[in-house]
């Protein structure tokens, strides 16, 4: 049990990206210092002073490599949806400022080539990627965001296969 009062903290403002190819399928990536084979879709803070939309252009590219050029928007979440941290990471994951995440997710239509995506990125997160399902991604994220990602890829699942 965390000694923390997660109630006291609050949530870290936060953007998530549906990265949706020619086929319906999600990009999903392999992250680099999560044990075991936890997947997510790119996601990340949003900086002081920066608009949500801006945020999940920027995550896109540092953790990916797609430009803004190389998608289409096609909808964000009609709220923002939140999480908790569970009690080993409270304290510790982001300075332990923070009991979870806001996040605002954004869907994009990915108009490039495979090989344009890059996630050897100047400080890169993931260790591979590839083209999943939504089924496949929730399956495969750490237990504490999969209420999330049931709740975004519900909102945008005509979007996605």
């Amino acid at each position: 049990m965390s000694l923390i009062d997660a109630t006291t903290l609050p949530y870290r403002p936060c953007v998530g990206i549906v990265l949706i190819n020619a086929d319906g399928l999600i990009f999903g990536a392999k992250r680099i210092d999560t044990p075991g084979d936890a997947w997510q879709m790119p996601q990340g803070g949003i900086d002081e002073g920066e608009k949500p939309a801006e945020a999940a252009l920027r995550e896109l590219w540092e953790e990916t490599g797609v430009t803004a050029r190389q998608v289409e928007k096609l909808g964000k979440t009609s709220d923002w949806v939140t999480y908790d941290l569970p009690d080993h990471l409270l304290g510790k994951a982001w300075g332990g400022k923070y009991r979870g995440q806001k996040q605002k997710w954004f869907a994009y239509s990915y108009l490039g080539e495979d090989a344009q995506i890059n996630i050897a990125t100047e400080h890169p997160e993931f260790s591979q990627w590839g083209w999943k399902t939504a089924a496949e991604l929730i399956d495969s994220i750490v237990p504490f965001k999969r209420s999330v990602y049931q709740t975004v890829l519900s909102e945008f699942r005509d979007l996605v296969r």
